[in-house]
């Protein structure tokens, strides 16, 4: 399977394309701030042709560009129901002084929602790019949060990409509208610590990590 990453915008946000192979279909996941022109340096590199844009939650750094990802190859993008509103709207994210900041900076811009977006579920299985990628829906970094896990195969392990669930050596916010600490807290049981340990962790920020090595290390996953 070929991963390959880079961090986006101001905020770093990670953006993914993901494929069975060099040369072959591909899923981009989280295209936010400024990431049009990295996306198109890794399909060019690999020689990849976008199937879809996944997005793990509705916050702008990690939407900005979903629109003009997906209208560019004439993909849909796929998210919660529950983090749709945040695709053209992304103020409704985040507390009231970042959403004074947002409009200040980014006025002249109004942000889109893709011209076709098709909701997931917890639980349900993309086949995608010849992947096959399970939906498990993460609430409390914001409701429609969700993870997308990719199974095991061969020498390699289940990949989960977290989006703002887990990072390495922390969670996700909860203090922005829609958070929700205690579920956070639920979802991370759930959704990863139900996991192997050397499930691979691709988060929304910061470097790759392992479910074991935040088990053994995550002071926020201590009590649970």
């Amino acid at each position: 399977m070929l991963i390959a990453d880079f961090p986006a915008g101001p905020l770093a946000a990670n953006c993914y394309v993901v494929a069975p192979e060099a040369g072959a279909e591909c899923v981009i996941v989280d295209p936010g701030q400024q990431a049009a022109e990295g996306v198109a340096k890794l399909l060019d590199e690999y020689a990849l042709t976008p199937a879809a844009v996944l997005l793990t939650h509705g916050h702008f750094d990690h939407v900005w560009s979903a629109a003009h990802v997906c209208r560019t190859h004439g993909v849909a993008a796929y998210a919660h129901a529950a983090d749709r509103p945040l695709l053209s709207d992304p103020a409704r994210g985040v507390d009231p002084a970042l959403a004074a900041q947002l409009s200040a900076l980014f006025g002249h811009e109004r942000l889109h929602e893709p011209e076709r977006v098709v909701e997931v579920a917890d639980g349900q299985v993309l086949r995608l790019a010849g992947l096959e990628i399970t939906v498990a829906h993460a609430p409390g970094h914001t409701p429609g949060s969700v993870v997308y896990a990719l199974p095991a195969t061969g020498d390699a392990p289940e990949v989960l990409l977290t989006g703002d669930l887990l990072f390495a050596g922390s969670i996700g916010r909860t203090d922005f509208p829609g958070g929700d600490h205690a579920e956070i807290l639920r979802s991370l049981s759930r959704v990863c610590l139900s996991r192997g340990d050397d499930t691979a962790v691709l988060p929304g920020h910061g470097p790759r990590t392992t479910v074991g090595r935040e088990r053994a290390t995550n002071p926020f996953l201590r009590d649970l």
